[in-house]
């Protein structure tokens, strides 16, 4: 039996994976190590809290004592452990400094002196900064135009830097969009819906313009597990959906779905830095055997009737959060 410690496994893609491998990998065990911060929810795993192969621990990455304890019994690692939200890192970027790079060395150094298997670093497209044109591939120069951003490449350089110092067996992905089920009501797809639902206006940033490749979270889920057991160490891996939309098509999907009226989107002042397309270059990871299994329409639809039908899961979010509009 092996085990996999997950870290920020409450959250919306780190929930999505950790039921992912208990749903494919019967002799697998999962330990979750999750701070519970505002954006972490143990609802996103409320169906498989029982289950022996799963176990929670409640505690921050850059806590030493923790990390250690639970990496101690682990063979893998998977650090989805982070803070994400672009809008919050430019009201306040010190957490984002604090756990994006700090509790990565705390988590680096326990994997180096308990000798782990594989550690794995899940990042992000925006390193590359934007794109103006063409696909970013593995090997281009890292241009972060957000403390958020910046504190993932900085993570990235770190971890990459720990493989050719200390031969820690590390790989990294770095993912497009990522929407579906158990996302944080924040992040614009489900805002969006959310918003919808509820009749509120959709806030578009800028001309809504922007450009990004969307992924769909079990298809990233399925990639990251490919990676996790096929890929060779030292490598970074691009994951991305090949579905590049403006952020104005994602709405007008959106409001005609729900067959709501367009003037339900509200065009606002646009967030500063804001990077106008990202795109990823994929060939990398398909040539390890893997392939987006999700037709996108189906799957935003898939997504759509999901926060429809789980008003119980983000309302209290919602009325409890304060979701950042400039």
């Amino acid at each position: 039996m092996k085990t996999v410690l997950v870290t920020g496994g409450a959250g919306f893609i780190g929930s999505n994976f950790i039921r992912h491998i208990l749903n494919n990998y019967p002799d697998y065990r999962i330990i979750n190590l999750d701070k519970l911060a505002y954006s972490g929810n143990l609802n996103n795993l409320k169906d498989i809290q029982q289950s022996p192969s799963y176990k929670f621990i409640k505690g921050d990455i850059c806590d030493k004592r923790t990390v250690e304890s639970a990496i101690k019994r682990s063979d893998l690692v998977v650090n989805f452990a982070a803070q994400t939200h672009v809008d919050r890192s430019i009201k306040a970027s010190a957490e984002f400094v604090r756990t994006n790079i700090e509790g990565i060395r705390v988590l680096l150094d326990a994997a180096r002196k308990f000798k782990i298997k594989r550690f794995m670093q899940i990042s992000t497209d925006e390193v590359y900064g934007d794109i103006k044109r063409g696909l970013s591939d593995e090997n281009d120069i890292l241009l972060p135009n957000s403390p958020y951003a910046a504190s993932k490449a900085a993570a990235d350089l770190l971890v990459h830097s720990y493989y050719m110092t200390y031969k820690i067996p590390i790989i990294i992905t770095r993912s497009s969009n990522n929407f579906g089920p158990y996302q944080y009501p924040e992040k614009v797809m489900p805002l969006f819906i959310t918003n919808a639902v509820e009749n509120k206006p959709l806030p578009l940033y800028g001309d809504g313009k922007n450009i990004r490749d969307w992924i769909y979270v079990l298809d990233n889920c399925s990639a990251i597990d490919l990676a996790l057991h096929k890929g060779r160490p030292g490598e970074i891996y691009n994951i991305g959906g090949n579905n590049l939309l403006r952020n104005i098509r994602i709405a007008d999907k959106i409001v005609d779905f729900m067959s709501r009226d367009k003037k339900l989107i509200s065009f606002v002042k646009d967030r500063p830095g804001h990077d106008r397309r990202y795109a990823l270059n994929s060939n990398k990871m398909k040539k390890l055997g893997w392939d987006p299994e999700y037709n996108f329409k189906k799957a935003l639809r898939s997504t759509i009737e999901w926060y429809m039908a789980n008003e119980w899961w983000w309302k209290p979010l919602k009325r409890k959060a304060k979701i950042i509009n400039w």
